[in-house]
């Protein structure tokens, strides 16, 4: 039986979504021998880097564009990045012969996509609302009743969808619609649990979504590079492509840039001041200690021949290298998770959509954790908080400290259980 009738016959969720469309793309077996599947001996790669790299400088070119509009666009760009991966994840097991049998049924994923974004939105853009509009007394007692009433009126609508999605039960589709139902919900879940993070970090201060976004991209590109020209040991099965020499230069480079972008973009009121309403005029604000550049004599080992004697360090430099740090040993293992989700329903890339890249959710798998993490991090560690770097640098010690305390517990015990043995059975069989 040949491989394509072997998994039609099943069953399965994955045999669901191999018959679903004929452009699915099969994800090709790896090469076993030789290597060959790393970028550094592939043929093809200088052909497949001009492609990736002109597509990344045209998103680049929008994403920096982007940023200088302001806070609504950056907002609406994240909307539609949202609708994107929405459509991408959605289409991934539909199946035409289903979908014919059951119109209308489609709408229910994108009408419970609107609901999930007045949910997400609505109680976080309505005070910013309330802001903008306090000349007009008619339309502010209409955003007021709006606030008042939003989660009332957001689980009205989800009842609605729920009770729309009974009465369209239809015999012998039943497990097709409650497959597709669970998966809209987990869809939803995945893509406006995590941005909504991203949405609040915007409006605390575009710097608090600028830094952490061009971290992730930094990373990405010197992991890809270190790789391309020198990567030849494999990281993880999940992404046979992905090596150590491009994980840890990605990890240098990723520190590095944290430390100097936070310096930069720390000089830019447009980035550094919160917005308060939806307007789209220019900032105007008191930045606050962490941005105010503090001087420090260089140490006496320091040569003296080294043209300065004294740095100017911004505190926020230091919140950007734990920044750098989860972007650089973290994050990537949101990619792993995709990557394994591709493999696991025998898909090449989420979609086509970005030439070199696949598609939108490919771009976003990263971004997505990291922008929970800043948003974590920016409420514990640095909102309401003493500015000494006394204080930022015991915040530092003890994040650290307890992101590798697992590691530092395992090397107790091996040294201890190798030690206290005779025959070293348990050091060997590790």
């Amino acid at each position: 039986m040949s491989r394509r009738n072997s998994i039609a016959s099943s069953s399965t969720f994955p045999a669901m979504l191999e018959s679903s469309s004929s452009d699915v793309q099969v994800l090709a077996e790896a090469p076993k021998s030789g290597g060959s599947h790393f970028l550094v001996n592939d043929q093809n790669k200088y052909k497949l880097m001009l492609i990736r790299t002109l597509s990344s400088i045209w998103m680049i070119g929008g994403f920096i564009f982007t940023v200088y509009l302001g806070h609504l666009f950056i907002w609406a760009l994240v909307v539609l990045i949202q609708f994107l991966m929405a459509n991408e994840l959605f289409n991934l097991h539909r199946r035409a012969n289903e979908d014919r049998k059951l119109p209308g049924f489609r709408n229910l994923n994108w009408y419970f996509f609107c609901t999930a974004m007045l949910f997400t939105y609505g109680r976080f853009l309505s005070q910013h609302l309330v802001n903008t509009i306090t000349t007009n007394k008619m339309l502010y007692q209409l955003v007021s009743w709006i606030v008042k009433y939003q989660m009332f009126i957001c689980y009205s609508l989800y009842i609605a969808g729920f009770v729309w999605f009974i009465v369209t039960l239809k015999k012998r589709m039943y497990q097709y619609q409650f497959i597709q139902y669970a998966w809209t919900h987990m869809i939803l879940l995945m893509v406006f649990a995590q941005s909504s993070f991203t949405v609040a970090n915007i409006f605390e201060g575009i710097f608090w979504f600028l830094l952490p976004a061009s971290l992730i991209i930094f990373n990405d590109i010197a992991a890809y590079f270190c790789g391309f020209f020198g990567g030849r040991t494999p990281l993880i099965k999940l992404s046979p492509k992905k090596t150590w020499e491009g994980f840890i230069g990605a990890f240098v480079i990723t520190i590095l840039s944290a430390f100097l972008l936070a310096n930069v973009f720390g000089r830019f009121l447009w980035l550094t001041c919160p917005r308060k309403d939806l307007s789209i005029g220019w900032l105007s604000c008191d930045p606050g200690p962490m941005f105010k550049p503090e001087m420090y004599s260089l140490p006496r080992w320091v040569p003296p021949w080294f043209p300065w004697k004294e740095i100017t360090i911004m505190p926020v430099q230091w919140h950007a290298v734990v920044l750098g740090l989860f972007a650089s040993i973290i994050a990537p293992f949101g990619g792993f998770f995709a990557s394994g989700f591709k493999r696991a329903f025998k898909l090449k890339d989420f979609g086509d959509s970005i030439p070199g890249h696949g598609g939108i959710t490919d771009r976003m798998d990263c971004q997505m954790v990291m922008a929970v993490f800043a948003y974590i991090y920016y409420q514990s560690f640095v909102m309401s908080q003493n500015l000494s770097i006394e204080v930022i640098l015991n915040q530092v010690r003890l994040l650290f400290f307890v992101a590798h305390f697992p590691l530092f517990w395992f090397i107790r015990n091996f040294y201890w259980k190798s030690s206290s043995q005779t025959e070293p059975k348990w050091h060997c069989r590790l």
